[in-house]
């Protein structure tokens, strides 16, 4: 027996994600007393757009531009037009479209003033630094990619990978790869590949060029999230795909197995027959588009808004790719038991109505254990589980299924320290990445960085434990339900 949602139906354009979004394209001019005149219609930038916060990383929050202000940041939210994304002990990361990433490092202030469509497809994309630090990968694109700090706007060209620190008197521009155009009060300046631009804030006419990119503590983090991207999403079954955004979350945390007479489908790993994907989440409200459903799985941004969830006998619920995309992830309700869970009706502004309505029925995650492991559990599906650092999961998730737990040893690194006069302290919930096995001598003694342990599933920004009793989340880097003993077997 197969039980289906269906294909995920098309929406319409003006209700995706759409806050304030209305007359995206005008009606076109009357025509002039000249009968053989026509006049040519107007085209606006349509302001659909898929762009998702990625991934969270301990204490990050963010105005969704829904007159809520600020909240706690959660995976797999939709970003819009004018949100502001802010971090503090913590770090994010924000992709777009066509697999290009945004990175955010602690005690930083990201606003997005322009998130665009041209009538030709082309994607214009304005980001503007407050404060803090940033990297930017962009992909081999045709999009536009504009990063503003102060009165400088950085134009980056296709292939481009840059880091910019925007500090209270002075800001720097490091180019790792590709190049990039400034335009300011001084005028129009390139920055090739390796080279540094330091601009004063003070007075925007005063630049220097420095010949090499000085090293930051948080440069492999963003090395190892590029490296992460590039490995897994070109290894994915989806590559060819349109709809490939996403794709490495699903090739780490997953694959695609064969169903039998269900045919092929996607599982998470560390999940058994009696798994609901929509047992944990979240409803979030957008103004003009309703409440949006957001999964906190660090997989969970494709299988919820492309395709169909299918379960069959004896695996339990897959994912299969197909049909039309859908911004908003409102699948039709399954057939028979199980499914997404009722849609809340009342906006914020009415009594009872909330900007956030979690949804917790099964509340699991893979954690830090006693002293240093990390203990992978069944049903977590994924939930967690860093990005890439700890290997592939096959094998754990094998274990965790059979016994309920699996547990290994691990050492976490810290980006803690400072370099060139800049400062980047990475507190609770930043951990670079947690690795397998026992830390090196090199990290023993403290070289460079700090040893400590972060609380387990931290590292999305969603507690999978119980909501309180208003019904919202618990605080950003809060320990999930159900802590472990760090045994190997439970």
């Amino acid at each position: 027996m197969r039980i289906s949602f269906g294909t995920v139906p098309t929406l319409a354009a003006a209700a995706l994600l759409t806050t304030a979004l209305s007359a995206q394209q005008p009606a076109s001019p009357a025509p002039s007393d000249d009968t053989t005149a026509q006049a040519a219609p107007v085209h606006a930038n349509s302001k659909v757009r898929i762009v998702r916060l990625s991934e969270v990383k301990g204490e990050v929050s963010i105005d969704r531009s829904t007159g809520q202000g600020f909240e706690q940041a959660i995976a797999n939210i939709p970003i819009i037009e004018n949100a502001q994304l802010k971090t503090v002990t913590g770090a994010a990361e924000v992709e777009f479209e066509d697999n290009s990433t945004l990175r955010v490092g602690p005690d930083s202030l990201v606003t997005f003033p322009k998130l665009e469509m041209q009538p030709d497809g082309v994607k214009l994309s304005t980001i503007a630094l407050q404060q803090g630090l940033v990297y930017v990968s962009l992909l081999n694109t045709k999009d536009e990619f504009t990063l503003a700090f102060g009165q400088q706007k950085v134009h980056l060209q296709p292939s481009s990978h840059i880091r910019l620190q925007v500090e209270p008197s002075e800001a720097r521009l490091a180019v790792f790869e590709g190049s990039a155009r400034v335009e300011g009060p001084a005028g129009t300046l390139e920055a090739a590949k390796k080279k540094t631009l330091v601009f004063n804030l003070a007075d925007p006419n005063a630049m220097v060029v420095a010949k090499n990119v000085e090293p930051d503590p948080f440069d492999n983090w963003d090395h190892q999230s590029s490296d992460y991207h590039k490995h897994y999403t070109g290894n994915s079954a989806l590559a060819g795909s349109p709809y490939s955004y996403g794709a490495s979350d699903l090739m780490y945390y997953g694959n695609f197995v064969n169903a039998g007479g269900c045919g092929t489908m996607w599982q998470p790993y560390f999940v058994s027959a009696g798994w609901d994907p929509f047992a944990n989440g979240m409803w979030a409200y957008y103004p003009g588009a309703g409440y949006s459903w957001v999964s906190p799985y660090p997989w969970g941004w494709m299988p919820f808004h492309y395709g169909n969830w299918v379960s069959c006998p004896g695996m339990g619920w897959g994912w299969q790719p197909g049909g039309a995309w859908d911004g908003l992830g409102n699948q039709p309700t399954a057939l028979g038991t199980g499914g997404m869970p009722v849609k809340p009706v009342k906006p914020p502004q009415e009594p009872g109505g909330r900007g956030y309505v979690v949804v917790n029925q099964k509340p699991l995650a893979s954690s830090f254990g006693s002293g240093d492991s990390f203990v992978f559990r069944k049903d977590s599906a994924g939930f967690g589980v860093p990005r890439g650092s700890l290997g592939k999961l096959d094998s754990y998730s094998r274990e965790a299924i059979h016994h309920g737990s699996s547990s290994i040893p691990v050492y976490s690194i810290y980006a803690s320290g400072s370099q060139g006069g800049h400062s980047h302290v990475a507190q609770a919930g930043m951990v670079e990445s947690p690795h397998p096995g026992v830390a090196p001598p090199s990290y023993q003694n403290g070289a460079g960085s700090s040893m400590e342990r972060s609380a387990g599933g931290s590292q999305h920004g969603y507690s999978m434990s119980a909501p309180n009793s208003a019904g919202h989340m618990g605080a950003p880097g809060g320990s999930p339900s159900g802590s472990g003993s760090g045994s190997s077997h439970k």
